[in-house]
């Protein structure tokens, strides 16, 4: 799965997994990044390296000027 997003100005940007339980599955992305358009890719996998179950899943991106959750379906 492949999450774009588009930052206007240099902010610490955190990308999360979330199942729908609300448990975090992996943090893809934290870090600061100058603004711009960037793109993530999450491989399915969890935070300790096993393959996640298929199913439905949410994303969060959150900066300082914006928080913003998706859905999305992993299916193998």
């Amino acid at each position: 799965t492949t999450i774009r997003y588009q930052i206007g100005t240099k902010s610490a940007i955190k990308i999360s997994v979330y199942n729908t339980a609300g448990q975090r599955v992996i943090t893809l992305l934290d870090k600061e990044q100058n603004a711009g358009k960037y793109q993530i890719t999450w491989d399915g996998k969890t935070t300790n390296g096993n393959s996640a179950s298929s199913g439905v899943y949410f994303y969060r991106v959150e900066s300082e000027q914006f928080n913003k959750t998706r859905k999305m379906i992993l299916m193998k």
